[in-house]
C-alpha cells in the first residue's frame, strides 16, 4: 500500500501537470494522455486518480477554485484594513502572463459550465463563495448600510471584476491593467468612508 506522502505527492505532481495543460491548451486540450505527457508518467497512472474525462475536468475546476482562493486569502491578510482588503482581493489577480493564463482558463470552464451541469455546480459554489467574501468585506467598510444596499454594491464589483477577466481574456491590449485598475478604483469610491474621501489607499 503506497504512503500517503506518495499519494499526495503523486496527486501534486497531476494537478500540476493538469494547469500546466490548461494553460498552454485551454480545456480542450485537456485530455488524459496530454496530463500524462506533462507529468512524465503513463496514461494508467493519471487513470488511476482520475478515471474518466469528467472527473479529471471537476478537479481541473477544483484546482482554478484553490488557487484563486489562496491568492485572495494572501491578499486579504496583507491588508491594513477592511478598504484595503476589499481592494486588494478584488484588484489581486489583474496583472501578468500567469493572471491572463488564469482568465482564459476561467473563461474555457465557463463556457462549458453552460453545457455540463456538473461544472455549473462547481462554477455557481465557487462564485458564490467569491459573492461572500466580498460582502464580508464591503459590510466591513460599510457597517451601516441595509442589507439591501450590501447585496446591490456586492453583485456590482463582483459583476464588475468578472466582467472585465472575460473581456482580457479576449483582448488584452484593449483593457490592460491601469485601465482595469481605474474602473475599480472608481467603483470603490463610494465605500470609501467621508474622512477618506482625499486620501487613503488607491489602487490605480
Amino acid at each position: 500500500m503506497p504512503k500517503q506522502r506518495d499519494v499526495q505527492a503523486q496527486r501534486e505532481l497531476l494537478s500540476n501537470a493538469t494547469w500546466e495543460v490548461l494553460a498552454d491548451s485551454g480545456l480542450p486540450g485537456l485530455t488524459l494522455r496530454a496530463v500524462a505527457e506533462r507529468a512524465g508518467c503513463t496514461t494508467g497512472l493519471v487513470m488511476h486518480a482520475f478515471p474518466t474525462k469528467k472527473a479529471l475536468l471537476l478537479h481541473a475546476r477544483d484546482l482554478l477554485y484553490d488557487r484563486t482562493a489562496v491568492r485572495a486569502d494572501a491578499a486579504e491578510a496583507a491588508s491594513p484594513d477592511a478598504f484595503g482588503a476589499l481592494e486588494a482581493v478584488l484588484d489581486c489577480g489583474s496583472d501578468g502572463d500567469a493572471d491572463r493564463e488564469e482568465s482564459r482558463v476561467w473563461v474555457g470552464f465557463l463556457a462549458a459550465a453552460l453545457a455540463d451541469y456538473d461544472l455549473a455546480e462547481r462554477h455557481r459554489a465557487a462564485n458564490r463563495s467569491f459573492l461572500a467574501r466580498v460582502r464580508r468585506l464591503v459590510a466591513a467598510c460599510c457597517p451601516k448600510w441595509t442589507d439591501d444596499r450590501l447585496e446591490l454594491a456586492t453583485k456590482s464589483l463582483v459583476s464588475l471584476v468578472e466582467g472585465l477577466n472575460v473581456l482580457v481574456a479576449a483582448d488584452p491590449v484593449a483593457y490592460p491593467a491601469e485601465v482595469r485598475r481605474a474602473a475599480l478604483s472608481k467603483a470603490l469610491a463610494e465605500l470609501k468612508p467621508p474622512d477618506r474621501s482625499g486620501g487613503g489607499r488607491h489602487s490605480g
